[in-house]
């Protein structure tokens, strides 16, 4: 099925070059100038049959933040991209506390842009068949985005969870370090670098003691489970 694609974007020249592109990967983009504007067209799309599947927000838009519009989009079964040239750390844990699947600043790269969006659907995608992936003692709340040991709930930064969800679903399969920094870019749209990977492992593996055993194979990546 054709994917539905809601962009919310003040910048007429950025609008138009991301409709562009989306149409020709074979979107059906819809395009909104304002937070009014957009909620009156998710407001007519969930009264008849259309969905969008995935709503890309600019942060500063001429009434109101795109926070207004994903207010709007809650309760409606939609993945959630903001981009903003914004790209203070409030902001960005803020959009994930929200529930958003990914946070890109501009400029950016259209490539890559669109590896991301195509990322984010199929995850999205994954995450409506199955909401729960356990690791070790761990469980992880994908719609909610929690992970939990036995019941208590863990405080991970938003690519310490990438990166478990990563081992997640994955399990008891070797990682090789590109295959796991190709799953988790970072909030603010850049690559994590390879030597900074070794440093998210460690800090992940202090917060989840035990109950998660991240093996290091060396010169080939990692396991766990």
């Amino acid at each position: 099925m054709t994917k539905q694609i809601l962009i919310v974007e003040d910048d007429a020249i950025i609008a138009s070059g991301l409709v562009y592109a989306l149409e020709q990967e074979g979107y059906v983009v819809t395009h909104c100038k304002s937070v009014s504007e957009a909620k009156k067209t998710i407001t007519k799309s969930d009264s008849a049959t259309t969905k969008f599947d995935l709503a890309i927000l600019d942060m500063q838009l001429p009434d109101g933040t795109g926070f207004d519009v994903r207010e709007q989009l809650q309760g409606i079964d939609t993945a959630i991209i903001f981009l903003t040239v914004i790209d203070d750390e409030g902001n960005i844990v803020r959009a994930f506390e929200g529930g958003a699947d990914d946070y890109i600043t501009k400029p950016f790269r259209l490539r890559e842009f669109l590896a991301r969006v195509k990322r984010t659907l199929s995850s999205h995608g994954d995450a409506e068949r199955s909401t729960l992936l356990t690791i070790g003692e761990i469980a992880i709340d994908t719609a909610a985005g929690k992970v939990y040991r036995n019941e208590e709930l863990l405080e991970l930064t938003a690519l310490e969870y990438r990166l478990l969800l990563t081992f997640a679903s994955n399990r008891g399969q070797m990682l090789t370090r590109s295959q796991i920094l190709e799953s988790i870019w970072d909030s603010a749209g850049n690559f994590v670098e390879d030597n900074t990977l070794t440093v998210y492992i460690k800090r992940l593996r202090e917060k989840l003691g035990d109950s998660v055993k991240i093996e290091t194979i060396r010169g080939l990546g990692y396991r766990a489970d």
